[in-house]
């Protein structure tokens, strides 16, 4: 009561924002008169002007007013289009680290050139992050025409350029690409061996479009680059043979909302009997365990045609919001193998990771952050808590006088289907376009079925037929369509209105089912409506959906039967429309903890890969590796005497033998040790340096790329180890629940514990290496020049995926020439010294 009381007095924080940017608007308003008696050429001066000063450490926020000005007109100039002054505030939004929610067809693409040209001066680049490669090219190629106005380059990152064109595209002042290819770059880049291979640039700043679909849906798939692991592919076939013995409730039983399978005791004992073991849940039939799981999910959770598709003998992932194909991606843990066997297609190798993160930790390593869509509001939270970014609604140009009807609730789908294909058709004779969203393939196709009996023209756009999306969705608001579209088809891409159908009441949404999200069905909404247009939108549900069968439609059927209702009449009722949205509300909590859990997991990783990266970039880029080699003796000498220096000059002949051990074995140095004492310490250490600097003397200018490719290539090797390690953690650490100890707090204890060990691992591993290593005189440079195995990685966003095994990594070991000097440092020809023995 007394927020709203607070709220009416001094108005929301929303509006107070909006209002702290009148000034701002005024000032850029002001600028335009000047501007506009500007020459092309004189704009162009100007920006050079601009950029100088900011390079000598003027403000961005200081040229604000000026910048959004000369944008404003050359976009006037290049392509015909001037800012509104919401798209201003839209701008000064984006630039202050902020997400402008604006709806669909209030002009985002526009609104993006503002702030992107204000930080290009800075000349750290400014990434736009869209959804997929046609945008990402549709945007940089329309958009571009006003960056070259005012004398600035525009790059774009999509699927298929190799390093050099990254390079390039990467150091334009400004960057357009999807979420994907960014952050497999910075995944790539990671496990480069040479700083003139990176990519990237610094992250800077990066304006995402349809924020909520990248960091909000997609929040729950990492980005992992993986490679070919053992292969256990048969076995998938052979388990999918046993699937069909299996009787639901009796040997297993499914949990449709949290999306798992568990076998019952009389399932454990068919799967033992059949696969011939005699504990399934030994610790040596853990395989067989997984497989069996793994299985069931893939026959009774993963749907054809709603869930994935089977394309050209694979199994293709469709994208959950927005209907699209995912040709790529793979799902973890074995199950993708699982539907590839019960589809009888090839059944690829699993995958080990090389490199993951999630778009969670990979977009806050931005210096700053900022987000468009049209649909943020009800995740407000998530983006503060996630984030640290605040959501501000963005004024419309013209007034939303949209129609948003009250639900339609049937008992069936049947009724449902028919009731729609019936609407569909009579506002189709009306003239009206209609758009119809569909929650899958399945049902697209079904509904299509259904109109074609009714003889109803319409074009279907679904993940098999996506080639042809923009077009169809730009023909969409003409008089008469109809479009059946996945509820996030289409978007990115207004649909305009044809000549006379304002008349008829604008385009009409059909919504054949609600999403989990109420996001999704905002966004399926806001494909009508745009600025100012006219427009209607009307969900059709039935009881038996999935939202409405698990989150509580058992009340509502009761409701129906008491109501007497007939077969195929409708509810239509606000209140049902609020229980409908309640249950909405309650999927979107639920998802937030997942992907909230996600991360916390996730930032245990990101504090080790911060470690691991900051460590292999200081190695790519030295110009002294060697010094590194030389640290990490001191280190293991250090360690090896701590025991001794503990015994204070007596210690015992057991201590004295594990000393002598590991030095022999860490550094190949044969010394007999006495006491322990800080003389023979540091006889070791002079040892082992000169070891190292005997190799430089052969080696000369070749030391330095040979300690850099050593210790390079041990930490990778580790690291790789080491994420294997963490996978199999995180995957028994909910067990550990039994114990009543707290998964999240065991795994960050015993995933530090294994960080430690990785510490030691990789640089013990290193100086073994590097102790024993010989050179010939006539080395080449090109014997340690690192051979590029991402080339044949393949990098999937949702789970790993390979595509052909990449190279192994081969340790080279030069021999000495017979009249080289000898590398023990004698002087003596190696033939007449140790080459003699």
């Amino acid at each position: 009561m007394l927020k709203a009381i607070a709220r009416k007095i001094v108005g929301s924080r929303n509006e107070r924002y909006l209002k702290s940017l009148r000034p701002l608007v005024e000032a850029i308003n002001a600028f335009e008169p000047q501007v506009q008696a500007l020459s092309d050429d004189a704009m162009r001066a100007r920006i050079v002007e601009l950029r100088q000063e900011v390079a000598a450490g003027k403000a961005l926020d200081d040229i604000l007013p000026e910048t959004f000005a000369l944008v404003r007109e050359g976009s006037v100039r290049s392509l015909g289009m001037r800012h509104f002054d919401v798209q201003l505030i839209g701008g000064i939004t984006l630039h202050q680290g902020k997400i402008a929610e604006m709806k669909t067809g209030e002009g985002k693409t526009l609104v993006a050139t503002l702030p992107i040209v204000l930080n290009a001066l800075s000349a750290k680049g400014v990434h736009l992050i869209t959804v997929n490669d046609y945008l990402a090219k549709r945007d940089a190629a329309w958009m571009g025409k006003l960056y070259n106005f005012l004398g600035l380059s525009v790059g774009v990152i999509v699927h298929g350029l190799d390093d050099a064109e990254r390079q390039a595209n990467y150091r334009a002042d400004i960057t357009y690409g999807t979420n994907n290819e960014f952050g497999f770059d910075y995944l790539r880049d990671n496990m480069k061996f040479y700083k003139e291979q990176l990519v990237q640039r610094e992250l800077n700043f990066s304006i995402v479009d349809e924020v909520d679909s990248i960091l909000i849906d997609e929040a729950r798939t990492p980005l992992i680059i993986s490679g070919q692991a053992e292969d256990s592919s048969t076995l998938y076939a052979r388990i999918d043979a046993f699937i069909p013995l299996l009787r639901k409730e009796k040997d297993f039983t499914i949990d449709e909302k949290a999306r798992t399978v568990l076998l019952t005791e009389d399932g454990v004992a068919r799967m033992e009997d059949v696969l011939k073991i005699d504990n399934l849940y030994d610790a040596a039939n853990i395989t067989f365990q997984h497989h069996v799981l793994q299985a069931l999910k893939a026959h009774h959770i993963f749907q054809r045609d709603v869930d994935y598709v089977v394309k050209d003998g694979q199994v293709l992932i469709v994208d959950e919001f927005t209907g699209r194909l995912m040709p790529g991606r793979r799902y973890s843990d074995g199950l993708h193998q699982a539907l590839e066997a019960k589809e009888h297609v090839e059944v690829e190798a699993e995958n080990q990771t090389l490199a993951t993160i999630t778009f969670q930790n990979y977009f806050r390593m931005y210096k700053k952050l900022a987000g468009m869509t049209g649909t943020a509001d009800t995740e407000a939270v998530e983006f503060r808590e996630i984030y640290d970014l605040e959501v501000i609604s963005i004024p419309t140009h013209r007034a939303m006088v949209r129609k948003d009807f009250p639900d339609l609730v049937y008992k069936t789908q049947r009724e449902k289907f028919e009731a729609i294909a019936h609407d569909v058709k009579e506002l189709h004779e009306k003239g009206q376009p209609v758009l119809v969203g569909t929650v899958s393939i399945e049902k697209s196709e079904l509904l299509s079925g259904l109109l074609q009996k009714t003889g109803v023209p319409h074009d279907v756009l679904n993940a098999k037929n996506h080639e042809k999306e923009a077009e169809i969705v730009a023909q969409a608001g003409h008089s008469g369509r109809v479009t059946i579209a996945t509820n996030m088809a289409g978007r990115g891409t207004d649909i305009v209105l044809g000549p006379g159908v304002t008349d008829l009441g604008g385009l009409h949404i059909l919504g054949t089912e609600r999403h989990e999200s109420r996001r999704i069905d905002n966004q399926l909404r806001g494909r009508s409506g745009r600025q100012g247009d006219p427009g209607s939108s009307r969900f059709y549900l039935a009881l038996d959906d999935d939202l409405m069968r698990l989150f509580g439609s058992d009340r509502l059927k009761g409701l129906m039967d008491k109501l007497g209702m007939e077969d195929g009449e409708p509810i239509e009722n606000r209140m049902v429309s609020r229980a409908i949205e309640n249950a909405q509300k309650r999927v979107e909590a639920h998802n937030f903890e997942i992907r909230k859990q996600l991360l916390e997991y996730d930032n245990v990783m990101n504090q080790q890969r911060e470690v691991i990266y900051s460590r292999r970039r200081q190695l790519m880029e030295t110009s002294t590796p060697e010094t590194f080699a030389l640290d990490y003796i001191e280190d293991i000498v250090d360690e090896i005497f701590v025991p001794l220096e503990a015994a204070k000059g007596a210690p015992d002949a057991e201590s004295l033998e594990v000393a002598r051990t590991q030095i022999e074995d860490l550094l190949d140095l044969k010394i007999d040790l006495a006491t322990g004492d800080a003389a023979e310490k540091q006889a070791v250490l002079d040892a082992a340096k000169s070891r190292q600097q005997n190799l430089s003397d052969i080696a000369g200018d070749h030391y330095k790329e040979i300690a850099r490719y050593f210790l390079l290539d041990t930490l990778d090797r580790h690291w790789k180890e080491h994420l294997l390690s963490m996978d199999h953690l995180r995957d028994g650490i909910g067990l550990r629940g039994y114990g009543q100890k707290d998964p999240k707090q065991e795994y960050k204890r015993e995933g530090f514990e294994l960080f430690q060990q990785l510490i030691y691992s990789m640089r013990d591993a290193a100086i073994r290496a590097l102790s024993r290593v010989q050179i010939r005189s006539e080395v080449k440079e090109q014997e340690f020049q690192h051979k590029d195995e991402t080339a044949n990685l393949k990098y999937s966003a949702a789970e790993p995926a390979e595509e052909g095994k990449p190279e192994p990594k081969r340790r080279h070991e030069p021999k000495v020439g017979r009249n080289d000097p000898c590398p023990c440092g004698s002087g003596k020809k190696y033939k007449k010294c140790c080459g003699a023995k």
